[in-house]
């Protein structure tokens, strides 16, 4: 079965870095639209970025263009988040996320905390 799970959250300062991972297994990764969500306390959960199958066209919400990164490794089954220049208004759990076969997969979650 599809599984999705997300790692690399944690608690970081204005301005720093965080780099989150999606290990991906039960489909064949390198078919499919990537994409990474995240929602905040009382906030429905919005779209952050996308990446084509083969890595060669992405998407940003316009919030955090030119401050993250998403990418892919077919090879591992994993899906990145390079997250630059952290707001506290980036704070939130962050999903993974793929449709397959008509249906929408996440992962658990991992949460980012921005402190001010």
């Amino acid at each position: 079965q599809v599984q999705l799970v997300e790692s690399g959250g944690g608690l970081v300062q204005a301005g720093g870095s965080l780099r989150l991972s999606c290990a991906a297994s039960g489909f064949t990764f390198s078919s499919y639209y990537m994409s990474w969500y995240r929602q905040a306390p009382g906030k429905e959960r919005e779209l952050v970025a996308g990446i084509s199958s083969a890595g060669s066209s992405t998407n940003y919400k316009d919030s955090v263009k030119g401050r993250f990164t998403i990418s892919r490794d077919n090879a591992a089954s994993t899906v990145y988040l390079q997250m630059n220049s952290l707001k506290p208004e980036d704070t939130a759990v962050y999903y993974c996320n793929t449709r397959w076969r008509g249906k929408y997969y996440w992962g658990q979650g991992t949460q980012v905390t921005v402190s001010s």
